[in-house]
């Protein structure tokens, strides 16, 4: 449900963003995720579980916000090292989660789970006062002053002193309308991303789930052996009538070393991303994605299967890097919000749809399961190879119509 709360919202969140600004909508995104992540840790029933995961998703669809202001003030030469290495971040809290889960979650229990792990983000709100709006945004709004302010400021905090020129408004246009995504000029290029977005989505929780999967069933080398139930558990996830058994140690160090995975190839994916550009990076790692899926076949001891699920999270982790990048360079900056958001909403589609295949078709057919995984990753890659616009080295655009841009920046 977290998904489908990040599917409707991401879209509306993206639009919003283009019309009042990157900063509010981030800002906004923040407090609605942190208010109902608590109110999680309190549902009374499992219906209001659902509700409330889906409004949380809903919040945390407007944290793409952050990538694009970031996106937005970097300089072209910049932006793919500094972009991919917010990954490191991303692992950070991974592990952070992990980690408290494997603590928590066995002593008091999962609601103090989500109340420990909603803190971080109650107290990033703190910081928001030092996030300025984007100059780019200001800019093709008309708010030429508002710009210019944010720079100074900058060119302040780093002790530098501004350029000389003027920003440049670009022409007038509307912000954030649907019907430009299909623009001539974009129209091949949205279609190929949104393939691309749900594919991605789909390895990446496949991978993920059927981790778990292969955790909780003991599937090395086809074993088919029931877990084995604790009877002397008389927690309250025991008596829970989904029957669910809580991971043990050796489960959780597994999930930490598979999840390290997805930094594992940063290095190269920055270098892949810089030298050969973000189509062919991305064209290779996922080609790579799907023979990886295809070799989790292979009869192999627990070690070699972690060193597979390793490389895995190591891949569709270069995957998104690549494509959110990919995405946030290709728009104009008058779009670039909502086609994050809904090329955000398509992602959670795949996601939604990996639990049937890493959970369900797995179980009754664990080859068809890994071949379905691996095609989709090859119609991805295809997908990537053919996007008619390489963003290596291109400048940000600033509008659809008009070749808009910042003269300083």
């Amino acid at each position: 449900m977290v998904f489908f709360g990040y599917m409707v919202f991401s879209i509306v969140l993206g639009l919003l963003a283009d019309r009042y600004g990157r900063w509010k909508i981030l800002l906004l995104s923040f407090l609605w995720a942190a208010y109902f992540s608590l109110l999680t840790s309190f549902a009374p029933s499992y219906i209001w579980f659902v509700f409330l995961r889906a409004m949380v998703g809903g919040g945390v669809s407007g944290h793409a916000q952050g990538l694009i202001i970031k996106t937005e003030f970097l300089p072209t030469k910049y932006r793919g090292y500094m972009l991919p290495l917010s990954q490191v971040f991303w692992l950070a809290g991974s592990l952070l989660i992990i980690g408290l889960a494997s603590v928590v979650n066995p002593t008091i229990g999962w609601r103090w789970l989500i109340r420990i792990a909603s803190i971080p983000g109650i107290l990033l709100i703190l910081v928001f006062k030092f996030i300025p709006e984007s100059a780019r945004y200001n800019i093709s709004t008309g708010n030429v002053a508002a710009a210019l302010a944010t720079l100074q400021r900058i060119a302040k905090l780093n002790g530098a002193v501004m350029p000389k020129g003027v920003l440049r408004e670009p022409a007038k246009e509307r912000r954030g309308r649907f019907k430009d995504l299909i623009h001539p000029k974009y129209f091949r290029t949205t279609l190929q991303i949104w393939i691309i977005w749900l594919g991605i989505a789909f390895a990446y929780y496949g991978v993920i789930l059927a981790s778990a999967e292969l955790l909780e069933r003991d599937l090395v080398c086809g074993s088919t052996a029931p877990p084995v139930q604790d009877s002397g558990d008389d927690s309250e996830e025991s008596r829970s009538p989904c029957h669910c058994r809580l991971f043990g140690p050796a489960a959780y160090q597994t999930m930490i070393i598979s999840t390290v995975g997805e930094i594992a190839l940063n290095p190269l994916n920055i270098l892949g991303i810089n030298f050969l550009g973000r189509r062919l990076s991305l064209c290779i790692t996922m080609g790579c994605t799907a023979l990886f899926f295809l070799l989790l076949n292979i009869c192999t001891s627990s070690t070699g299967m972690i060193g597979f699920l390793f490389m895995l999270r190591a891949l569709v982790s270069a995957n998104f890097n690549t494509i959110y990048i990919y995405t946030a360079e290709v728009y104009p900056t008058t779009m670039r919000a909502l086609g994050m958001g809904t090329s955000g909403s398509l992602c959670r589609v795949g996601a939604m749809v990996a639990p049937f295949i890493s959970q369900v078709l797995m179980t009754a057919s664990f080859i068809g399961a890994l071949c379905l995984f691996s095609s989709v990753c090859v119609v991805c890659a295809i997908s990537a190879f053919t996007l008619p616009i390489e963003t290596k080295g291109r400048a940000l655009q600033v509008c659809i119509t008009a070749l808009g841009y910042l003269n300083a920046l």
